[in-house]
């Protein structure tokens, strides 16, 4: 059939047909996959409804406190995430510190100002992960910020799940 002036576009011809047959069983062993079944990892929370908090210890400013701020769980005692901003009366940061708290120690929170020191503390309060990313500054920010409706552990892993599951499959397709 190919002639010996044709070889190299024969060969051309038939290396095309190769990669078209074998790129095309892979997309039909592709769609065939039934992503209903994919079962997520495991959990890797120490235990359920744990969280995360930025963390520092009377860092100079906010930028610092985030950046080099520990990756690491909160204790199952806590709740929530506790940022303590002291500044001076010009707004200027004099420390942040920021950490996992009880609802005990969330009960300070607010705007103090320090005449001896001419400096103010402002104490905030969130619930969620990693939620205390900014400082309070005044008396509205200076809150105790919780999410109103406790979901139950399971509906929130279902929507979770249910996410993921989507993402994943996402992914695959493209």
């Amino acid at each position: 059939m190919c002639t010996n002036s044709m070889s190299l576009l024969c060969h051309i011809l038939a290396a095309a047909f190769v990669h078209i047959f074998i790129d095309s069983g892979n997309w039909i062993l592709a769609k065939n996959i039934n992503f209903h079944n994919v079962r997520l990892p495991v959990d890797p929370t120490p235990f359920p409804s744990s969280f995360k908090c930025f963390t520092c210890d009377n860092v100079v400013d906010n930028y610092n406190c985030n950046r080099w701020a520990e990756d690491k769980w909160c204790p199952q005692n806590t709740e929530y995430c506790l940022t303590v901003h002291h500044f001076t009366s010009h707004g200027r940061s004099t420390s942040v510190t920021k950490k996992c708290a009880t609802r005990e120690e969330c009960h300070f929170v607010g705007c103090r100002h320090h005449k001896d020191t001419s400096h103010t503390e402002c104490i905030s309060c969130c619930e969620g992960m990693i939620c205390n990313v900014e400082i309070p500054t005044n008396h509205t920010n200076a809150i105790f910020a919780v999410v109103h409706a406790r979901r139950t552990s399971g509906s929130n892993r279902k929507a979770v799940n249910t996410l993921l599951l989507a993402l994943i499959s996402v992914i695959f397709v493209l």
